[in-house]
C-alpha cells in the first residue's frame, strides 16, 4: 500500500471530512477522494461509506487507520534513522581484534554513554579475515582490522578503510644469551633453526614472518598457531618457539623482543565499513570519534 494514501486515510479518521483533509494537506477534494478509492482497491475492501453529506470510515477503514498510525510512525522513524542530519540513535555492530577494541573502541563507547545514551555499540571479537566476512554478510556495521606493512591486506572495492594507528613489532625470543645485531634478515637468520609461532586465526603475521625469513635465506618451520599473545610468551619462555610481538609490550620475565630494522615490521590498524554506509548517522559518529582519538604511532 502507498503510505501517502495511508496518511490521507489517517487524517480522514481524525478530521471526518474529505474537504478538511484536502485543506490540511494541500490537495483538492477530488484528489483525496481518488487516492482513497485507490487505497480501497489496494486493500481489497471498501474503506469509506456515505454518512449524509459527509463520509465515514467502514469497520475495515477504521482498522486500517489504526494500523496506519503504527506504519507511518515506523516510516518516519526509518527516515530519521537514515537522515544524515538526524540525531544518532540505534545500535552499531562492531567486529574487531582485541587490541583495537581496548585501545580505540572502548574510549568511544565511554564517550557515547555520556553524549548519546540512545546509541548502543555491540562488540564482537574477531580477527580481520572473520570480520571482513561478517561485514560482507551485513552482520556487522564496522570492522576493526589490521595488516602488516610487509603483508598489506587486499581490500574489496565495496569497502572503505580509515587508517587509525601503527604499532612497531619485533621478534619475541628467549631472554637468555646475547641478542644478535644487524638488520631484520640477520636477526631472523640467528633463529632459523627454531620452531616458529604464528597467529591461529589470521595469516598476516605468518606472511610477514615468511617474507623476512626469505630475505634471510630460509623457510621457517611453523610449529604453533596461537591467537593469545600471553600464550605466545609462555611458549617462548618454555623454549618451544619464537614469534612476532609488539615492541611496546610489557612481556613477562624470560621474553625479549628484538627490534627489526631494514625492513621493520609495522602493524597497521584500520576501521573498515561498506561503502556508502558511513553516512548512517550512528556509524558516522562512531567513525568521527575513532578518527579524533587516533594516534599516528604507538606512544
Amino acid at each position: 500500500m502507498d503510505v501517502r494514501r495511508l496518511r490521507l486515510l489517517l487524517e480522514l479518521s481524525r478530521l471526518g471530512s474529505m474537504r478538511e483533509v484536502a485543506e490540511e494537506l494541500g490537495y483538492t477534494t477530488s484528489t483525496v477522494s481518488q487516492q482513497l478509492a485507490a487505497l480501497a482497491r489496494e486493500a481489497g475492501t471498501p474503506l469509506v461509506e456515505p454518512d449524509g453529506r459527509r463520509v465515514r470510515l467502514t469497520p475495515a477503514g477504521r482498522r486500517l487507520a489504526d494500523h496506519a498510525v503504527t506504519i507511518l510512525a515506523a516510516v518516519e522513524a526509518a527516515r530519521l534513522d537514515l537522515d544524515p542530519d538526524a540525531e544518532p540513535t540505534g545500535t552499531v555492530r562492531v567486529a574487531g581484534f582485541a587490541t583495537a577494541v581496548r585501545r580505540s573502541l572502548l574510549p568511544v563507547v565511554d564517550t557515547l554513554a555520556a553524549s548519546h545514551p540512545h546509541l548502543q555499540v555491540h562488540v564482537h571479537e574477531y580477527e580481520p579475515i572473520e570480520a571482513f566476512d561478517l561485514l560482507a554478510a551485513d552482520d556487522v556495521d564496522l570492522a576493526l582490522t589490521y595488516d602488516y606493512n610487509l603483508a598489506p591486506a587486499a581490500l574489496r572495492n565495496d569497502l572503505d578503510a580509515t587508517h587509525l594507528w601503527d604499532v612497531e613489532w619485533g621478534l619475541g625470543v628467549p631472554a637468555r644469551g646475547r641478542p644478535p645485531r644487524g638488520d631484520a634478515a640477520t636477526v631472523f637468520a640467528a633463529f632459523a633453526g627454531h620452531p616458529w609461532i604464528v597467529n591461529s586465526r589470521n595469516t598476516a603475521d605468518e606472511d610477514a614472518v615468511r617474507t623476512l625469513a626469505s630475505l634471510a635465506g630460509f623457510t621457517p618451520g611453523i610449529a604453533h598457531q596461537i591467537d593469545s599473545l600471553d600464550l605466545v610468551e609462555d611458549l617462548i619462555v618454555a623454549g618451544l618457539g619464537v614469534g612476532l610481538l609488539p615492541r611496546s609490550r610489557q612481556c613477562q620475565p624470560g621474553v625479549r623482543v628484538l627490534p627489526l630494522r631494514d625492513p621493520g615490521v609495522v602493524l597497521r590498524a584500520y576501521a573498515v565499513t561498506r561503502r556508502g554506509r558511513e553516512r548512517w548517522p550512528p556509524l558516522r559518529l562512531v567513525l568521527e570519534l575513532l578518527r579524533s582519538e587516533r594516534p599516528v604511532t604507538q606512544p
